[in-house]
């Protein structure tokens, strides 16, 4: 390929079949490479200007040269354009708007146009190649693949997988794991990524794809798909669990996982560098899955928060250090397992913390509600919380009580009722003495309590909150599981209101409410006359 302008036809054909089937691509595109490079050099020996054409028979390999110009009445472009009348020289029968066809002889390339020629299609055919590479891999994501390391940079492992180059990033690698060059490497295809100076194909061996790629190659009925890997989480190199289902009920799926004396598992975990797998059944039931993710340890109790998202779980005193793990990883894996933030607590935690809230909630009635303590410990241990409930429910469900009648159930509500409206008061005038415009109270569902919130975070005008973004108004607070009392790491905040628990819709909606006044006063501006 070092020279194959100055080659003759059947050696230009033999040079673009070689390179074709070198760089596994098509021979057409080799060909129209060199057509672009003789292009190039014959606009170089007759100038710019011309619009000059080149074409290789993909059969014969015999070249033709031409410059392609356009009839007209009167020349303006030299060029590009000829008059009728020289038309008619070149090519008998040339109308008016026809484009002909002027012949051009072969050029003899010299040592620079050659060099620039074989540089053009250099650069042809390594397009070609990356744009090949791309459309091969870019459907793999999620496939294992077998490679060579090429070579360490940095810490980032480049592996050679035949028609491409892979890279296996440090954050992307088994802790702990030594490669050479040389050494084969089994990795998950991540992500595809164009680029110019050709496909990056990032590889996994951290990612809990790999591992469930390679549960697909050890167990048959997992390729079949009778059984499915619902969800999976490691702890690349120490731990990880994975959780399993059947879709044929005479079949164990983790027992299908393990193998005959665990050599299915076992095959995977050599691969993972020893890395323990715990195989779970899975669980449409959240709880049941949650118990089942927690192993080996017992748990007593779960209860789930769904509107915080989180799984509140009771283990016996001396099963703390196991649901916990070795600094956190048995209930990181199982929070990731689940896709939900798990807090252990132990029973004695669990009767301290229930003991709690009954004093508080029956001391809130017994303040807002002003009823003696036994009243309001009843309405606490029949699975009353807040005001809102007492105020709001059926009355029959109050009534309904022992000890209680109608009478007495519309008094507690009436009370309620006016409980709310004094927190309503107490807490407009604390909004209005933080400053919060009015205009805010009337936007969709927002109380004065949220005011206070939205006062107290510097948010006091139409303009303050139609600056934020709905995230920033709602966004939930996410808290990593905790390990124990007193080492839960630090919140994110989440958004100004995230306390309330609105959803998107109403976010939006109070959002898109407190920007409606710049569309007015476009409207008006769009409205008033020009000076």
């Amino acid at each position: 390929m070092s020279t194959p302008i100055a080659a003759n036809k059947t050696e230009l054909l033999a040079i673009a079949d070689a390179v074709a089937r070198e760089k596994l691509i098509d021979k057409g595109i080799v060909l129209e490479a060199m057509e672009d490079a003789i292009q190039r050099a014959a606009k170089a020996r007759y100038g710019a200007e011309n619009d000059i054409r080149a074409k290789i028979d993909p059969q014969s390999g015999d070249m033709r040269l031409w410059r392609v110009v356009e009839v007209v009445e009167e020349v303006d472009d030299y060029f590009k354009q000829v008059s009728v009348t020289d038309a008619q020289k070149l090519q008998a029968g040339a109308a008016l708007g026809d484009f002909i066809v002027d012949p051009l002889p072969p050029i003899e390339f010299g040592r620079i146009a050659a060099q620039a020629a074989k540089q053009v299609i250099f650069q042809k055919v390594r397009d070609a190649e990356r744009e090949r590479q791309h459309e091969e891999f870019k459907d793999r994501v999620g496939e294992i693949i077998t490679g060579v390391v090429k070579r360490v940079e940095f810490g980032h492992v480049v592996v050679d997988l035949g028609r491409a180059e892979g890279v296996i990033r440090r954050d992307a690698q088994i802790p702990r794991e030594v490669v050479r060059v040389g050494d084969r490497v089994r990795s998950v295809i991540l992500k595809v990524v164009r680029e110019n100076r050709g496909p990056q194909i990032f590889l996994s061996r951290a990612h809990p794809e790999f591992m469930k790629k390679l549960f697909m190659q050890e167990v048959p009925e997992i390729y079949d798909g009778i059984i499915t890997i619902m969800a999976a989480a490691r702890d690349p190199g120490s731990r990880a669990k994975i959780g399993v289902i059947s879709r044929d009920s005479s079949i164990d799926p983790v027992g299908a996982c393990v193998g005959m004396k665990g050599s299915r598992v076992q095959a995977v975990v050599q691969e993972m560098q020893g890395e323990k797998i715990d195989i779970i059944p899975w669980s449409e039931d959240t709880a049941t899955f949650v118990v089942n993710a927690l192993q080996p340890a017992t748990v007593s109790r779960v209860v789930i928060d769904e509107e915080e998202g989180r799984i509140e779980v009771v283990v016996p005193d001396d099963q703390l250090s196991l649901a916990i793990g070795r600094r956190g990883q048995n209930v990181r894996l199982a929070s990731q397992l689940t896709g939900r933030a798990i807090d252990i607590m132990t029973e004695t935690d669990a009767s301290e913390k229930r003991q709690r809230e009954f004093v508080e909630r029956s001391e809130m009635f017994m303040n807002e509600l002003d009823v003696d303590e036994t009243l309001a410990q009843l309405l606490v241990a029949e699975g009353f919380t807040t005001m809102e409930e007492v105020a709001y429910v059926e009355l029959d469900e109050i009534a309904s009580i022992e000890g209680l009648d109608d009478e007495i159930a519309g008094e507690l509500q009436s009370r309620a009722s006016e409980a709310l409206d004094r927190r309503e008061e107490a807490a407009r005038e604390e909004r209005r003495g933080l400053g919060v415009d009015d205009a805010l109270a009337e936007l969709p569902h927002l109380t004065e309590a949220m005011l206070v919130v939205l006062g107290k975070a510097g948010i006091k005008t139409l303009d303050d909150l139609a600056d934020l973004a709905t995230d920033e108004l709602i966004q939930k607070k996410r808290v990593e599981p905790r390990r124990r009392e007193g080492t839960e790491k630090p919140e994110n905040k989440g958004g100004v209101l995230a306390e309330f628990n609105l959803n998107e819709e109403q976010g939006n909606e109070i959002i898109m409410a407190a920007r409606a006044h710049w569309f007015e006063d476009e409207g008006v501006a769009d409205a008033e006359p020009s000076q």
